[in-house]
């Protein structure tokens, strides 16, 4: 399991003493155990996708932040984002290519919008952007 992973990291980062690291995996962790508990409440348990989409999320707020420090000239502040999300896409599994998208796609019976998006989110949740099946899906 992705947490697993993340909580092994965050050993080493300790014994490394590696302070961007550590501050990383304690947002992730955070942010995970809310959506745990949003998640008990409704009855159902917290999988790897689960945790990849959050990850995918963070990562878009993360390089929100360092564009935001690059307008203001903080070179160091960009470096460390930069880590981070180095760091946090490791925990993510290999995205698909447009080609393999495209395949899948022309694999199934029914290529309506709805049905494909349906069929991306559910099997492919966390390896694949949805925008990507979208512009593949409209070449064909």
């Amino acid at each position: 399991m992705i947490l697993e992973e993340i909580n092994k990291a965050n050993v080493q980062a300790f014994k490394d003493k590696n302070t961007i690291v550590k501050d990383i995996i304690s947002i992730i962790k955070s942010k995970a155990k809310l959506l745990e508990v949003e998640k008990r409440a409704k009855g159902e348990q917290l999988t790897d996708a689960d945790i990849a989409n959050l990850i995918q999320k963070l990562i878009k707020e993360l390089a929100e932040s360092a564009d935001n420090y690059k307008k203001v000239n903080n070179i160091q502040e960009v470096e460390t984002i930069e880590k981070q999300i180095e760091f946090c896409k490791s925990f993510l599994p290999k995205t698909l290519s447009k080609e393999e998208i495209k395949n899948i796609i022309l694999s199934l019976d029914d290529k309506s919008i709805p049905n494909v998006m349906k069929h991306f989110k559910t099997n492919y949740a966390g390896s694949v952007d949805m925008r990507e099946v979208q512009e593949v899906l409209k070449t064909i």
